[in-house]
C-alpha cells in the first residue's frame, strides 16, 4: 500500500498526537517492543521499509492509550481491520513482531 505525500504528512501527524496521548518515551515503546528507540523513531516519520512496522507501532499505542482509559486520534490512512488487507503478514502485527535491523 503507497500512501500519497499528504496521506504520508496526515499519518506522521498522527503518529505523533497518539506518541504523545500515550504518556510513553520512545526508550519504553522500544523496550516493550524489544528493539532500538532509532527503529521507533523511523517508524513515527514512516522511514521504515516494512510496511508492516507502522501498523504495529499503531496497534501497540492504540492499545496503550484505550488501557489508559484515553481514546486514541483516529488513524486517517492506517484504518479498518489490518486482517483484511491481503498485503500484509498479519500474523507478524498479531504477534507485534517488528522488522529486524533499523531499516
Amino acid at each position: 500500500m503507497s500512501l500519497s505525500p499528504q496521506q504520508m504528512k496526515n499519518t506522521i501527524h498522527e503518529f505523533q498526537q497518539n506518541f504523545v496521548l500515550s504518556g510513553l518515551t520512545i526508550e519504553q515503546i522500544a523496550t516493550e517492543l524489544q528493539t532500538s528507540p532509532e527503529k521507533i523513531h523511523r517508524i513515527l516519520q514512516l522511514e521504515q521499509k516494512s510496511i508492516e512496522d507502522p501498523w504495529i507501532l499503531k496497534e501497540f499505542l492504540e492499545q496503550h492509550i484505550l488501557k489508559s482509559g484515553k481514546m486514541p486520534v483516529p488513524f486517517s490512512a492506517l484504518q479498518g481491520n489490518y486482517h483484511q488487507y491481503w498485503f500484509l503478514k498479519t500474523k507478524k502485527i498479531d504477534k507485534m513482531q517488528l522488522s529486524k535491523g533499523n531499516n
